[in-house]
């Protein structure tokens, strides 16, 4: 990593930081917004508190730049582009500029897979087993040593579901998870979703084949690979590599222009900076190598390799793009007469089925994550709310209570930042 004085850089140029956010968010309303903004159903001098709140968190030195959307009842309600997507190149963040999203790659991934469903080419309850056949006789870590690694394994005794790999209880885990999977996952080389070498879904998922389950299928949740799996199940059943099947499928009926698992050459200049945030609470350019680990590649997406599709988290995108993606669900599979999934098929998307935390207050359903009970939470927000986020700070969520979206990117991993959280309850705050 290189040392960059983010928050000086910052804090000296915040006269620009204002000016350009007032330049960015006036030329950049009819590349991507149809529409005027209509702030109906909202209080606008509380809306007022998101920029105040974002603005100073880029004051602070904690974040360089984001940008923020809500939308409601199908209309856009705020769109606003804040700071810098380079600081020290002084590039003002747009409304359109691309960032990485991780792990809201991952509902793409579920959508396509029940789009498959709903065409009869597979059952949600069928084992995976049946269509990639090197996950059958899966093994099951049953004993782990002083150092917390695998010392003996057991034959499974129930296989993988299809279902497993939406609700993350197949016990497959990720490399950087603190289990005891973590070490043999590593020295197998299995990637965690973004990578510049020459592989393909295909060889990953095979190998990932090879290494015991955390627990057996179906009695536990860990956050892992399953749903990259899930991607090349949908690689297999459709006959398409993922990239095939998103654009076909999703991105070109959607209109989701700027979502890609690599970027165009004249898109390079639109993708945000990664930033880490340090021990001393510095932002600095993130400088990792270019390895199979997903953390370590500040450059995807734009450098070499090309070749591998993580359904997981291999996408990047804007807030526009992906509210459209939302839109559709929140729309129950329907967006401008683009009809991706059954109104049948959402319903059962977002009903909590597992429970990942061990709590009372939200529950995994297929691909999200299901607010159970708000009361519980000490948050503003509805029962029924389904959300994720992504590793490097961004995140969206959608509650059919209020027939709202709402989708808030930055770019830093690691960072302290709490400002997701209060994004999601300043827009709540903002509610007439």
């Amino acid at each position: 990593m290189q040392t960059l004085s983010v928050k000086k850089r910052i804090q000296k140029a915040i006269f620009l930081v204002t000016l350009l956010l007032s330049i960015s968010n006036t030329a950049q309303a009819q590349l991507s917004v149809s529409a005027p903004l209509d702030p109906t159903g909202f209080l606008k001098e509380r809306l007022n508190r998101i920029d105040e709140t974002i603005t100073a968190e880029i004051a602070s030195g904690k974040i360089p730049g984001a940008v923020a959307l809500i939308a409601r009842d199908g209309k856009l309600a705020y769109h606003q582009s804040f700071g810098f997507s380079d600081v020290a190149a002084s590039a003002p963040m747009k409304k359109d500029s691309i960032f990485r999203i991780a792990s809201m790659t991952k509902a793409v991934t579920a959508v396509s897979a029940m789009i498959l469903y709903e065409r009869g080419l597979f059952q949600l309850n069928d084992p995976i087993s049946k269509y990639i056949p090197e996950y059958a006789d899966m093994m099951v870590v049953s004993e782990v040593n002083s150092n917390g690694d695998v010392s003996a394994v057991v034959a499974a005794k129930t296989p993988i579901k299809i279902i497993d790999l939406f609700t993350h209880s197949s016990g497959l885990s990720y490399p950087f998870a603190s289990n005891s999977l973590q070490s043999s996952y590593v020295r197998a080389g299995i990637i965690d979703g973004m990578t510049s070498k020459e592989t393909t879904l295909a060889t990953q998922m095979k190998l990932l084949a090879e290494q015991p389950l955390l627990f057996e299928p179906g009695s536990n949740y860990t956050y892992g690979l399953s749903i990259d799996l899930l991607g090349y199940l949908v690689e297999v059943v459709s006959g398409r590599s993922l990239n095939q099947f998103f654009n076909e499928e999703i991105f070109v009926p959607l209109k989701m222009h700027d979502t890609h698992f690599y970027l165009p050459e004249n898109k390079f200049d639109r993708l945000v900076t990664l930033y880490a945030e340090t021990e001393e609470a510095e932002l600095v350019v993130s400088r990792g190598t270019e390895s199979n680990i997903i953390l370590d590649n500040p450059r995807y997406p734009i450098g070499s390799g090309k070749t591998y599709y993580s359904g997981g988290a291999g996408l990047s995108s804007t807030a526009y793009d992906y509210s459209r993606f939302i839109q559709m669900l929140l729309n129950e599979g329907d967006l401008d007469g683009s009809r991706i999934l059954s109104r049948k098929s959402v319903e059962l998307m977002r009903s909590a089925r597992v429970d990942s935390n061990g709590d009372q207050v939200s529950d995994f359903g297929l691909s999200f994550e299901v607010v159970v009970d708000p009361a519980q939470t000490g948050e503003l927000g509805s029962v029924g709310t389904f959300s994720w986020s992504g590793a490097y700070l961004t995140s969206y969520w959608i509650d059919p209570s209020e027939n709202l979206i709402a989708v808030f990117m930055s770019q830093v991993r690691p960072s302290q930042s709490d400002i997701r959280a209060k994004f999601s309850t300043l827009v709540y705050q903002a509610l007439k």
